[in-house]
């Protein structure tokens, strides 16, 4: 994966099954948000990458959201002058582009996981606070029926009780057959939701393996988790 001639990480291998939540910890720098931009397509890379047994490496964003791979980027950019169920019908411009008419049955779906979301439906999106912009734009993302979510520090600024409301919204998605990809600065809690975990550090992956596994692990412990449980 590349930002112009600078490979920014090299020979990451990750493998993800529906239903399945992974993580990616590492320090600031590791490259983990340029791991996300380059499955999504926003930057170059080489190698391979599948999905249900096709390549996505022709396509472009817009066809990979079709295909069924969504990204929540940490800035939670929103349509700020526009309304919170507004914003999240344009989640679903992608499925409506196709032909499919299911928005409605969408939005009903995430309103019911974000109830605060419906509470404030006809609200403008930039009046939101950072908790309920955080829901929005996951809820944005949701209403493109994704089939991998990827979720890039959707703690990043937020309140402990947020944060412990949105990643039980994470864990939940489990149920729909939903894979999850979390990069995440706040390794104890990724690795408390999580099925499968990599440790990436400078561009490489160090460590792999079950989340309960790496969370007992003396490296992971001394470096990402205060060198306690």
């Amino acid at each position: 994966m590349f930002y112009g001639k600078v490979e920014a990480v090299h020979r990451v291998s990750l493998k993800l099954m529906p239903g399945q939540i992974a993580t990616v910890i590492g320090p600031n720098g590791a490259g983990k948000t340029t791991l996300l931009s380059a499955i999504m397509g926003q930057l170059p890379s080489s190698g391979q990458l599948e999905f249900n047994r096709n390549d996505m490496r022709p396509l472009d964003v817009e066809s990979r959201v079709a295909a069924g791979l969504s990204l929540v980027p940490e800035k939670r950019e929103l349509f700020s002058a526009m309304s919170v169920e507004d914003n999240l019908l344009m989640g679903a411009y992608t499925r409506f582009s196709q032909g499919l008419r299911d928005y409605r049955e969408g939005l009903a779906e995430v309103y019911q996981r974000f109830p605060r979301l419906k509470e404030r439906s006809a609200q403008l999106a930039g009046t939101l606070s950072g908790g309920e912009r955080a829901m929005l734009v996951l809820g944005r993302a949701l209403m493109a029926k994704p089939k991998v979510l990827m979720l890039d520090e959707p703690s990043l600024g937020l309140a402990p009780l947020i944060v412990k409301e949105i990643f039980h919204i994470v864990a939940d998605l489990r149920s729909a057959g939903v894979a999850v990809l979390l990069v995440e600065q706040n390794a104890r809690a990724a690795l408390q939701v999580s099925d499968y975990g990599y440790v990436l550090e400078t561009g490489r992956l160090v460590l792999e393996g079950p989340s309960t596994q790496l969370a007992n692990d003396p490296a992971v412990m001394a470096t990402y988790l205060g060198g306690r449980k």
